[in-house]
């Protein structure tokens, strides 16, 4: 089951986004092969980073939740808020 993991950075957390990214990678390192796609949300400069979306392939909400709350940013305080959702994709045809 797919799910999509929407996290917000607490307002001004962008040094503890960067003190965490390392250790974030890590713990993303070993599941690659769950994980569909991954990225920053922006701020309107392009260039500052204002929470993460993860889309995920889990056995169920349960699971979903597990990583979202193992991640080192979120373990770290750097959200302001998470929200796991079930997520179906749906293009590009086929898939």
């Amino acid at each position: 089951m797919l799910f999509a993991i929407l996290c917000f950075d607490k307002p001004g957390a962008t040094a503890l986004r960067a003190e965490l990214r390392p250790s974030h990678l890590d713990y993303l390192a070993p599941r690659r092969e769950q994980i569909l796609f991954a990225g920053p949300f922006l701020a309107e400069d392009g260039a500052t980073s204002t929470g993460s979306l993860i889309v995920i392939d889990c056995p169920d909400r349960e699971a979903a939740e597990a990583f979202a709350a193992g991640d080192p940013y979120a373990r770290g305080g750097l959200f302001q808020s998470v929200d796991v959702r079930a997520w179906r994709k749906v293009l590009p045809e086929g898939a």
